[in-house]
């Protein structure tokens, strides 16, 4: 081999390693579907951030997250979950009827949701168990709390007879719930049951308005466009005077009467451990459906004097939280 030719190789090889090291590493990605707004959902965040933390991963550092916001809009859902494919995102976490909408835009991407009201029934795995396919998460069963909730309601208000159900009615999760509840208070002998029609934030305000002197208390059930309006339906529920049984303690901070539901805090937080382990090579579909393991009760007095109820000593006694 000549001289210059050697050179020429010997340089070439040199440059190319070179050349490979100046291209930054790809960190993995988490795309996380927000179904409501940021400020309602900045707890849940904070916990799944800090949990991914302690099992060492670290955002900007070995690890990025993507997030988008529906803020509780539907039709976002899909625009989203288009782009996170797009982005080629390593892993997708949301929840609720935005899973759905997910597993249609990818069935190779692993999609993890952190709260789901019944993800068999609604078709988004085949079992607790054995999920299979793309997806797996957390359940919170939803629909077999109504019960517990309309007694504690009736704990606060003993004459309660008359119930508004509040929902999402393009959500199918929150209308399957929507009717659970209005079995189960008939079943329980609740003389009227009232289920206004709310879609889109402008049928918030008259629905409410509807309710006036017709319902003496008010069920909520989970949805984003509910939750991200949460300090308008409180407000309104409060002139309304409807005593508000809700599904996660930030309404009550708002100013509903009560809630009782799990730790959604903490369902973020063991989401963070399925987004972990599938970053590390486990398969979504060979990761069991969990269920929550306690559920939190949280009172506010301020609101019970507001609507002239006095809560029980015994309710207050076994109360997680009482806001005063």
């Amino acid at each position: 081999m000549r001289r210059r030719e050697f050179i020429t190789l010997v340089g070439g090889a040199a440059a190319w390693p070179l050349a490979t090291h100046a291209q930054p590493a790809k960190l993995p990605t988490i795309g996380f579907l927000g179904t409501a707004t940021p400020s309602t959902w900045s707890q849940f965040v904070a916990a799944f951030v800090q949990r991914l933390r302690d099992l060492g991963w670290v955002e900007g550092r070995n690890v990025a997250i993507e997030f988008r916001w529906a803020e509780g809009r539907t039709e976002r859902y899909s625009e989203i979950a288009t782009e996170f494919v797009r982005l080629k995102v390593d892993v997708i976490v949301t929840s609720g009827g935005a899973v759905l909408a997910t597993k249609q835009a990818t069935s190779i991407i692993p999609i993890v949701f952190a709260i789901a009201t019944d993800p068999v029934a609604s078709g988004m795995v085949a079992s607790l168990a054995r999920p299979g396919g793309n997806i797996t998460g957390l359940s919170i069963q939803s629909t077999d709390l109504a019960s517990k909730r309309l007694e504690l309601l009736r704990e606060i208000i003993p004459d309660l007879r008359r119930l508004a159900i509040v929902g999402n009615a393009s959500n199918p999760n929150a209308l399957m719930e929507m009717a659970e509840v209005q079995a189960t208070a008939r079943s329980l002998g609740f003389v009227e049951v009232i289920t206004p029609k709310i879609r889109r934030v402008e049928d918030i305000a008259p629905a409410f308005e509807a309710l006036k002197g017709h319902a003496e208390a008010l069920y909520l059930t989970p949805d984003p466009l509910i939750i991200s309006h949460q300090i308008q339906i409180s407000n309104l529920a409060l002139r309304a005077r409807l005593a508000v049984m809700s599904f996660n303690r930030q309404f009550v901070e708002a100013g509903a009467l009560m809630s009782y539901g799990p730790n959604n805090s903490d369902l973020f937080r063991r989401a963070a451990e399925y987004v972990d382990k599938i970053l590390r090579g486990t398969k979504p579909g060979d990761l069991p459906v969990q269920q929550p393991t306690s559920f939190q009760l949280v009172i506010n007095l301020k609101t019970a004097k507001a609507l002239g109820l006095t809560v029980p000593r015994q309710i207050q006694t076994i109360a997680d939280e009482v806001i005063e």
